[in-house]
């Protein structure tokens, strides 16, 4: 006897949310429908569901965003880094309490042990009473989970051992992987016994999937543009996947839905009654500029460097989104301005390697204007690159703080963590680093204006 079984997955929605009622919808129907003919069907999310860039997923701090999966009657999820580290460990404990539905995540630990909110795995059970075992895994960012408390292990080992330990006792092994598609491909190799991984992290799109082996690959994009389907045949009597298959549906292309363009106007109009409350009250109107200094930089460069206690500071005029009034900040406000999950970072370095970068940021005359997406920033333009508290004089010379640089002495320079990979400037990627977690770069900057307000007391 064969029995169909049929698996929904939605990743890295990032709270894009302008497709969601069509997914809503039709994850919901299709679940009755499936049920109603003898079917099993399950509904999974790949990680990276929440995005605090997203005014409604900020105010909430996620929690709208479990709701919103409770009413797609999604079966389990596992956490992208979106939700493991751009949370404090405080809010993540607390993300899934009103959870209708399994978080599982083998990878991640706190005191030597899974967190309460997490399973390392779960079976299920079809009607026709076909065991289903599902594993999954997190990204291994460990500079980022180890200074907030958690302790993060390299995915492919714990996957390996959790699939060993209960292969044995399901007939189907499936793998939720927020690990990106080329170490899916390494997983499949490694785990020949996995039936079906669905894919995450890099984005990638596999609208028929792909076959390592025996084992199916699945990737549906970002930001909702598609859900994933995958239907398995399975042999009842002999125990056995006689078939599987999986394909993408194009969310612009489903039915429309009544009122679905209310629907994201609706949750940031929640957002920013949320954040409707004082911050800070400033003195002056903080004006934004992309291409040089502005008053709103160097109010955020004190803030920055009186917060890290570096000596020096360097980050992009792009980050800023918005211009923030005079007299009452709002949370909202300092929101739209620093959308980004951004943090700040400490990098250990002499005078001559803070040289170099500086002379990096001078020549790179391309910089200021390129379109930069992802490494957590949710602007439009880089911007220039704006330092303070160090330069290069007309002589050539370093200088830190108004007096020449020494080239031996070690200097702490505090930057964005967006150029810690190496990408902007290749030196930092090797260098001692500090990063300054959980804080983005907005509660840095409200913190930096309840200090100068208290200060004028």
């Amino acid at each position: 006897m064969l029995e169909t079984i049929h698996l929904y997955h939605t990743n890295d929605l990032h709270s894009h949310f302008a497709y969601w009622p069509r997914i809503q919808k039709l994850l919901t129907e299709r679940k009755k429908w499936h049920e109603e003919a003898g079917d099993s069907c399950y509904i999974f999310d790949i990680g990276d569901f929440i995005d605090r860039s997203h005014i409604y997923t900020e105010a909430t701090v996620g929690k709208g965003n479990i709701q919103l999966l409770n009413d797609g009657l999604y079966d389990a999820v596992t956490i992208g880094n979106n939700e493991g580290i751009t949370l404090s460990k405080a809010d993540l404990n607390e993300l899934y309490n009103d959870a209708k539905f399994d978080v599982i995540v083998g990878n991640l630990k706190t005191e030597n042990k899974i967190p309460d909110w997490a399973k390392p795995f779960r079976i299920y059970k079809t009607v026709q009473g076909t065991k289903i075992g599902v594993i999954a895994a997190t990204a291994e960012f460990r500079t980022y989970y180890e200074p907030l408390g958690w302790t993060i292990e390299d995915p492919l080992p714990v996957l390996q051992e959790i699939a060993t330990e209960i292969h044995p006792f399901v007939d189907i092994l499936l793998c939720m992987s927020h690990l990106g598609i080329h170490m899916d491909e390494q997983l499949a190799v490694l785990c020949p016994e996995i039936d079906v991984i669905f894919g995450s992290h890099t984005h990638h799109v596999l609208h028929e999937g792909k076959l390592v082996g025996n084992t199916l690959l699945t990737g549906g994009g970002k930001f909702g543009f598609f859900v994933g389907h995958t239907e398995i045949h399975f042999d009842v009597n002999n125990k056995s996947v006689v078939d599987k298959q999986t394909e993408l549906y194009r969310t612009s292309e489903l039915p429309i839905v009544r009122d679905e363009e209310q629907f994201d106007r609706a949750l940031i109009e929640k957002g920013k009654a949320l954040l409707d409350h004082p911050v800070f009250e400033a003195d002056y109107y903080l004006n934004k500029e992309w291409y040089h200094h502005s008053t709103l930089s160097r109010f955020f460069a004190k803030g920055l460097l009186q917060f890290s206690k570096a000596d020096c500071a360097l980050f992009n005029a792009g980050i800023f989104m918005r211009d923030l009034p005079k007299g009452t900040v709002t949370a909202f406000d300092v929101h739209q301005c620093l959308p980004h999950p951004i943090n700040a970072c400490v990098i250990s370095l002499t005078g001559q390697e803070l040289k170099e970068v500086l002379e990096i940021a001078q020549q790179s005359l391309d910089w200021p204007r390129t379109e930069l997406k992802g490494l957590g920033f949710r602007g439009v333009v880089l911007g220039k690159i704006l330092t303070y508290g160090c330069s290069i004089n007309l002589e050539g010379e370093l200088m830190v703080n108004g007096k020449k640089g020494n080239k031996s002495k070690v200097y702490k320079l505090v930057t964005l963590d967006m150029f810690t990979f190496g990408y902007f400037f290749p030196q930092f990627k090797n260098l001692s680093k500090t990063y300054l977690l959980p804080q983005f770069l907005r509660d840095i900057l409200s913190s930096y204006g309840q200090i100068y307000n208290k200060s004028k007391e």
